[in-house]
């Protein structure tokens, strides 16, 4: 039986100050202060608030504790803002200094994380094992923490490619195999963390040529890893890159290892935190949306209200124009990724527009801006107005200014918005918001790769509206078609990312695994749709997911577990073709009655009379939670609600 080591019960060493991957944080203006109101305050929700407001700053190892302390003083229940959540931590090292670093950062992530540590090196016990302390805990995300070493203990460093091949399969299906069963008993999410590759070189510069050195095994291991969390739709948690990025000190320090069996480093802890809750805040829809720009002295340098296009610094033969630039090339890159960009400036909106059509070094172009505000107005009212246009909330946004003033007040004034603190050298502000992590994703779709064009395609859209006389002009001026139809397993990425991403049409804000929704395709009682809507000005891509299941076996009365629709599209009429086509697929199956429940969260007040809109009444019986409300519609009454959409078939060839 395996000895179960040391506690990490040493005190903080001159080394255990904020890691520099958390340097992207403000640092706080009264930590003690803000604490002791925290602490002061007798409701949970407002004592969150106080919380999550202190875990946005840069803390010192001490104040990073005391915090720790005072979150974990009070439960972890379903407050207005916060997501609750159940996290397993699976290890094969000493894990208990994470799981507190994990909840400091979840609650950075606007998530109250419960987290249960599985006993040192017993992580298959724990999955297989249907009496052990982890099925009691019933996670809703698994993270699987493990080391390299036993892999490298069976692997003779005269190991040949072949079984060295060998050896790293046989350790990545035994993952597979406690992944599904993850999944299985608990329909968790799982993350697997790839290995940490702390050996030395036994060969030097001649390493790569041998299959069976250590460094050559765990790199193949890793790149394994990566390929089958892919295929199994696993979260990853690159650890093994960050250590690349940071330096390996950074993460390991051998003589904790040696100690108390410690892998990840206990310095490294807060900076593990915020990267595993920024893969459960994506997961459940979390992430940000959209970069703002500043532009005088953020995309280019200098003042062009001052200095004119000539005296903009910008582009090549310029270190400080190169910096600038490399801001404008990932920026872009965000947007081809799907991250929504916008301008938000103190400017002259016709000569900051001019830099964009005509300055040569210009990387963005306007057509690449899908909310572009420059005036002389406060930036919060701004950035405001960018996230009404845009029809997305302030907690979407990520508000990128080299100001330090106008950052100080945006946090002030918006403590939603996101405001990464950038360092002095424009250099350094690629490598700042990148390590920020605002945009985790999970997914990478053909949806997310248009959407930067699908909301450049929504302001035009807005500018019909404005200049149409009456909204139902303005509906049939849009030419719109929805096509509609089954999901099916292509779909599965988008379609979950949809439904995990979505808050304000979603009037349960369910959220629902990969798994889950394939098991509403496979099973031929329940009924998966997804639809997308097209119009003149472009293709909004797939906008909305309905799952619908009976009640119970054999029921005529089906449940709507799941409805979700994208703010792009909001009052197009989509939800009335949706509850058509939902209506249609249901009484094919014998259906007889459709229900649902309403349960309001802060966000999704838009759809708190959806149903009663659509003919539903309002049943006696009500949800078994505070607020929420059930409703009811008689699928023989129910006659086809009328839109300006026309109807097509869905095509699933969208390469």
């Amino acid at each position: 039986m395996t000895s179960q080591p040391d506690r990490p019960t040493l005190p903080p060493s001159r080394d255990m100050r904020w890691p520099r991957s958390l340097e992207w944080l403000p640092v706080p203006e009264d930590f003690r202060g803000g604490l002791q109101a925290a602490v002061d305050t007798p409701d949970p929700s407002g004592r969150y608030e106080k919380l999550a407001a202190l875990a946005g700053s840069r803390l010192g190892y001490l104040q990073w504790l005391q915090l720790e302390r005072a979150l974990a003083a009070g439960p972890v229940a379903d407050h207005p803002g916060f997501m609750p959540l159940r996290l397993a931590i699976l290890s094969a090292s000493t894990a208990d200094h994470l799981a507190p670093a994990i909840r400091v950062a979840g609650l950075r992530h606007r998530c109250l994380i419960g987290t249960h540590v599985g006993g040192y090196g017993q992580y298959r016990q724990e999955v297989l094992d249907p009496a052990s302390s982890l099925h009691r805990f019933a996670p809703q995300a698994v993270l699987f923490s493990l080391t390299a070493r036993e892999i490298l203990a069976r692997t003779a460093l005269s190991a040949s490619a072949a079984e060295v091949d060998a050896s790293v399969a046989a350790t990545i299906e035994e993952l597979r195999k406690l992944w599904r069963k993850v999944r299985e008993d608990f329909g968790a999410m799982v993350i697997q963390q790839t290995f940490l590759n702390v050996a030395e070189p036994l060969f030097g510069g001649f390493e790569r040529s041998v299959p069976g050195a250590p460094l050559e095994v765990v790199s193949l291991l890793n790149e394994r890893l990566a390929e089958a969390a892919a295929a199994e739709g696993v979260s990853l948690l690159d650890l093994a890159r960050a250590a690349d990025r940071d330096g390996l000190e950074r993460w390991f320090d051998i003589s904790k290892w040696l100690q108390a069996k410690i892998e990840v480093a206990l310095q490294a802890a807060p900076a593990y935190g915020e990267l595993v809750a920024r893969i459960l805040g994506a997961q459940r829809g979390l992430s940000r949306k959209c970069l703002v720009l500043d532009l005088d002295n953020t995309l280019w340098g200098g003042v062009i209200g001052d200095d004119g296009m000539d005296g903009i610094v910008l582009g090549e033969g310029s270190a400080l124009g190169e910096a600038h630039l490399m801001l404008q090339r990932y920026a872009r890159q965000l947007g081809e990724r799907g991250v929504i960009l916008a301008v938000c400036s103190k400017n002259d909106s016709a000569t900051a527009e001019a830099v964009f059509r005509e300055h040569p070094e210009m990387l963005l172009k306007r057509g690449d801006i899908a909310a572009f505000v420059a005036n002389w107005d406060d930036k919060a009212v701004n950035l405001k107005r960018i996230a009404t246009q845009l029809n997305i909330g302030l907690d979407s946004l990520v508000f990128v200014d080299d100001n330090p003033t106008e950052r100080a007040w945006i946090r002030h004034a918006l403590p939603m918005v996101a405001v990464p603190e950038l360092p002095t050298d424009p250099a350094q502000y690629v490598r700042c918001l990148a390590l920020a992590g605002y945009f985790e994703a999970v997914a990478f779709t053909a949806d997310d790769r248009q959407r930067g064009e699908q909301y450049a395609a929504n302001a035009s859209r807005e500018a019909s509206l404005q200049s149409s006389e009456s909204l139902d002009d303005f509906l049939r001026g849009l030419a719109m078609s929805t096509e509609f139809g089954p999901v099916q397993s292509v779909d599965l990425a988008r379609v979950t990312q949809l439904i995990n991403k979505t808050n304000q049409f979603n009037p349960t804000t369910r959220r629902r695994s990969a798994d889950e929704v394939a098991a509403f395709i496979a099973s031929d009682r329940s009924i998966a749709l997804q639809f997308r809507l097209v119009d003149r000005f472009g293709d909004n891509g797939l906008v909305s997911v309905v799952l619908l299941r009976p009640e119970a076996p054999g029921s005529d009365v089906f449940d709507i577990d799941t409805w979700v629709m994208s703010c792009r599209v909001f009052g197009r009429q989509l939800e009335l073709e949706a509850m058509n086509a939902a209506v249609h697929a249901a009484r094919a199956l014998g259906a007889r009655v459709l229900q649902a429940d309403y349960i309001p969260t802060p966000k999704n007040s838009v759809v708190s009379q959806l149903y009663a809109t659509l003919g539903f009444t309002q049943a006696a019986e009500t949800a078994q939670i505070v607020g929420a409300t059930r409703w009811t519609l008689q699928l023989e009454d129910f006659r086809d609600l009328d839109t300006h959409i026309l109807r097509g078939a869905l095509s699933h060839d969208r390469s």
